[in-house]
């Protein structure tokens, strides 16, 4: 079973996503700030990781460079989930390592195209 990084500091969208993985057969591991996400996507090496860039420590953009600067061998997919939709947004989320982007609010009946899209594109 493939296993997903949910960091996100919101409750109820930390529920949402993580019961839609779960009901499309992905197992999950979840952190609720940036430092911690690091710290488990670096320890446990999940097979992607869904990442808000909101948070209430370092911001995603922190977080995916300090996963990029930490790996070794293949990347993980990383999935930016946020509400982050201005102009330019896109590409700095993309530019700090991220291999997708998906605005909040996420649409359960779409995310999991969304994410599948995306990992199918990324090596």
């Amino acid at each position: 079973m493939k296993t997903a990084l949910v960091i996100e500091d919101n409750e109820n969208n930390l529920e949402l996503i993580t019961f839609i993985l779960h009901a499309s057969g992905y197992a999950t591991r979840c952190a609720m700030n940036g430092l911690d996400g690091v710290r488990e996507a670096l320890r446990e090496r999940p097979d992607f990781i869904l990442l808000d860039i909101q948070l209430p420590d370092i911001d995603g953009i922190e977080v995916a460079r300090r996963i990029r600067a930490s790996e070794s061998g293949l990347p993980v997919p990383m999935i930016a989930v946020t509400s982050f939709a201005m102009a330019g947004d896109r590409e700095r989320v993309l530019a700090a390592g991220c291999n997708g982007y998906i605005e909040k609010p996420i649409d359960p009946m779409r995310v999991m195209t969304q994410i599948e899209d995306v990992l199918a594109r990324t090596p």
